[in-house]
């Protein structure tokens, strides 16, 4: 089924996600490719069109969160909700190594998320 989200709609979920990927935090004019509106719960698991569902991802993260809405911690072995850019703060849950390259999880939720979306590009690595 095609979706339709008004451009007003998509410029407004651009604005307010500052021309960054909500994840992995990779800014526009960095990202080849138009940074994707996606769902924050994906439709297939009854999550809506409506704008406070929508947030920009990189195509990277867009595709390894697939229809996840929870991930575990490897930690603590729970299984936690998934990060949600819109409502939650990044620098809450996530941090940059010291040298900027690697993406760490502060908790379990973005322990979770690094793991999940593949933020570091490997499965097992900084979380």
């Amino acid at each position: 089924m095609s979706r339709y989200i008004s451009e007003l709609i998509k410029a407004r979920v651009r604005e307010a996600a500052r021309d960054r990927c909500g994840y992995c935090q990779s800014l526009q004019k960095y990202v080849l490719g138009i940074l994707e509106i996606e769902h924050i719960i994906p439709t297939a698991a009854s999550g809506s069109d409506d704008e406070d569902n929508l947030w920009l991802s990189c195509r990277l993260c867009n595709g390894y969160k697939g229809m996840q809405t929870s991930a575990v911690d490897p930690v603590s072995n729970q299984t936690v909700p998934l990060f949600n850019p819109r409502t939650q703060k990044w620098s809450e849950h996530f941090a940059w190594s010291e040298d900027g390259v690697y993406v760490s999880g502060l908790t379990a939720c973005g322990r979770g998320a690094v793991v999940a979306l593949q933020l570091n590009n490997c499965p097992f690595a900084h979380f």
